[in-house]
């Protein structure tokens, strides 16, 4: 309650300042006027003023009436150079304290409560890079001071640092404002403002957000290359570190650009989406899911027989599938490019150079797509059946038995479900409350039920103990050792994530910045530490996903290569994902959980398949298409799939939302029947009549009436 009389108050002091007309009182002219008085005043009593004028300075910075940069120059005009300095960056040090201690006290805890996690993720940086943040922000007036007292007072940041950052970041404007005001109070006449000292000062004035601005990061630059020395010439204009998904884009762009590129690369050309992810994966699932259709087919009226599944020629055909589709991924089809194709481990001895068996080379800039590798917890080292990843599964020759899985995410349950249909028994253990916990809930209910009903033993909320004799494994469910539930198995399969893939002695020689599990820090231009070098893909941890590290590589191939002249902004804001189970889910922006969180208001229109005539033809009803919009608009905020082809049914919701097409562009587009698409239109349908408009409704309906000759 004192919070509210406390915001209220200063609501009304604001209000009635503006009422009474005080802020005309700091106008140009107003001032101009009284400039002789005023000095009159500060000759005779310069104490006094003063501390009059430092106390309105204090008054107007606390309760952020406009006008601080008028008194800035008055100070100048006033008091001369070396006062003015002094007493304005004491008062406005002091008035930017209180108004953040301010706004701490009515608003914190309120914007705590309601957006816990973002706020949580705000102080982690402010703890880390708090004080540096805020100088650049006064050194660098790009935000208006009053906006910066207010959202650090959100923060966790200590009164103390607050104060003495806040004086330091003011230093230089202060002195360049206090200047330009000392010089403007010896204008007789407008012919005095052409006088070349009057001139200097607005020229300062003017220049001084860029030169902080480029002063901040020359400072920031020299720190980081200190010690290395820069090339007089350079054998490329860009290295690439990998030949992943982001590593081929990003060499195919700069070679199409005609930029002297080169590609390093030690393991396999194609990186894990063509070798052990993407491509065998999905090669994998579809050879499943043509048994499990076999033992469905009783339900098309077909009669099979038993299912027997080879399994050796399974693999045999993912092989197939990997070869088929690794020319375009080749040595020599990038050779023929103009990209230099070096094999080998590489290395950065400095910012400049990458180091590859016993050659150096140097280059402007560097990407680095070194991927990421499968998480294998400690515990695998005392397990005797084999340990599998996703590395490693494709060396199986034989099916396993018994198959279990550590792990519900993606991976980990498009990988239960395909060896459970090709004949394994499978069991899968997941950590969390419900399986793909980045999902809907209900998204996550309709995969656990279809997983169940295809005899996967499922655990959620429980964790891999480790092995007993016999090959019995142990799977506690509530953390206690009398709820362990003992299963027996063949073999284990470990998908609980990956973690970024980054040499350790150029992580010694370079220290990069770190993130969560080791990832390559990157800015939103995708520049680490380092300005001229740059990471995509899995490395930086961000978005593990194919398609987001080609998306990372065209920014970052484009910023390395023309960066001086204008830098590109990675945009992650329509970024869609796929799960290639049965069903099939598919999501594209943000979830009701994730919309919650944020304190955003959202809709929810949703359709079910059972209502689709492509899904009743082919006896496939389970599924939705479920959008979120913003209240009163058809703007998409997310859109999420459950259905057969979900992730070829999602593009056009991507389209709409990369596009800023609402719903109502959806359902005015021709969609050919029956497919399953068409149920992007329905959703639309649904929406448009939940938001049609009643009373325009009823002014037609009596409309229809009179002209029937009925008008009442």
């Amino acid at each position: 309650m004192n919070k509210w009389i406390v915001g209220l108050a200063v609501l009304g002091a604001l209000l009635m300042a503006w009422a009474l007309g005080l802020q005309d009182l700091l106008t140009p002219s107003n001032v101009k006027t009284q400039q002789v008085v005023l000095g009159d005043w500060v000759s005779s009593e310069p104490v006094l003023s003063a501390i009059a004028f430092s106390l309105v300075y204090v008054l107007m910075t606390t309760f952020s009436v406009p006008g601080a940069a008028l008194m800035t120059l008055l100070a100048g005009a006033l008091f001369g150079w070396v006062a003015g300095v002094v007493l304005v960056l004491l008062s406005a040090s002091i008035g930017a304290l209180l108004a953040m201690l301010m706004a701490r006290y009515v608003l914190r805890d309120w914007v705590a409560s309601r957006y816990r996690k973002a706020m949580a993720s705000v102080n982690a940086q402010m703890e880390k890079q708090g004080a540096f943040y805020l100088f650049t922000l006064r050194l660098v007036p790009l935000f208006p001071f009053f906006l910066v007292n207010l959202l650090m007072g959100l923060t966790t940041m200590a009164w103390s640092r607050y104060f003495w950052v806040s004086a330091l970041g003011m230093a230089p404007g202060t002195m360049v404002y206090v200047n330009a005001g000392a010089e403007l109070s010896a204008i007789d006449s407008l012919d005095g403002v052409l006088a070349p000292d009057v001139l200097l000062a607005f020229v300062l004035l003017a220049a001084l957000p860029w030169l902080a601005k480029s002063g901040l990061a020359r400072w920031s630059r020299f720190k980081r290359y200190r010690g290395f020395q820069r090339p007089k010439h350079y054998d490329y204009d860009l290295i690439v570190i990998g030949a992943g998904s982001g590593g081929l884009v990003a060499a195919l762009i700069a070679s199409t650009l005609k930029a002297r590129v080169a590609l390093v690369e030690a393991g396999d050309m194609g990186g894990d989406c063509l070798n052990t992810g993407c491509v065998p994966s999905k090669a994998l699932l579809a050879r499943a899911g043509v048994a499990q259709k076999a033992r469905d087919a009783s339900g098309f009226g077909v009669s099979t027989g038993p299912v027997s599944v080879d399994f050796e020629a399974v693999m045999s055909q993912v092989e197939a599938a990997i070869a088929t589709i690794a020319p375009n991924d080749s040595v020599e089809r990038y050779t023929a490019l103009g990209v230099d194709v070096i094999k080998g481990w590489a290395q950065l001895p400095s910012p400049f150079e990458v180091q590859v068996n016993d050659q150096t080379f140097s280059s402007r800039s560097i990407i680095m797509a070194s991927g990421a590798s499968p998480i294998v917890p400690d515990v695998a080292g005392a397990i005797t059946v084999p340990v599998l990843t996703s590395d490693s599964i494709w060396s199986l020759q034989a099916l396993p038995k018994r198959l279990l899985v550590v792990g519900g995410g993606a991976i980990g349950c498009e990988m239960a479900q395909a060896f459970q249909r090709l004949g394994s028994q499978v069991v899968l253990v997941e950590a969390m409350s419900r399986l793909v916990a980045r999902e809907e809930p209900e998204v996550s209910d309709r995969l656990e039920a279809s997983l169940a009903k295809e005899g996967i033993e499922i655990f959620c909320n429980a964790r891999f103990n480790g092995q007993r004799p016999k090959g019995q494994m142990e799977i506690l469910t509530s953390g206690h050792e009398n709820d362990g539930h003992l299963v027996e198995v063949d073999a284990v399969l470990f998908a609980l994530g990956r973690t970024p893939t980054l040499d350790s002695r150029t992580q010694e020689t370079l220290r990069f910045s770190l993130g969560r599990g080791g990832s390559l820090q990157v800015n939103e231009s995708l520049q680490t530490d380092y300005p001229n070098i740059y990471g995509v893909g899995d490395v930086t941890g961000q978005i593990q996903l194919t398609h987001a590290a080609s998306h990372m590589a065209w920014t970052a191939a484009v910023n390395a290569l023309f960066g001086d002249v204008y830098a590109l902004k990675v945009d992650f804001s329509v970024m869609p994902s796929c799960i290639y189970t049965t069903p099939e889910v598919a999501r594209v922006g943000a979830t009701k959980e994730g919309l919650a969180e944020e304190g955003r208001a959202f809709e929810v229109t949703r359709f079910e398949l059972s209502d689709l005539d492509r899904a009743i033809a082919e006896n496939n009803t389970s599924g939705f298409v479920q959008v979120l919009t913003e209240p009163g608009s058809d703007r998409l905020l997310g859109a999420t799939i459950v259905a057969p082809h979900a992730g070829e049914m999602l593009s056009e919701f991507v389209l709409a939302m990369r596009w800023g097409l609402g719903l109502n562009k959806i359902l005015s587009t021709v969609h050919a029947y029956p497919t399953w698409s068409e149920a992007n239109k329905r959703v639309a349908g649904v929406w448009r009549q939940k938001s049609k408009p009643e009373w325009a409704l009823n002014i037609l309906q009596r409309y229809f009436a009179w002209r029937r000759g009925k008008a009442q």
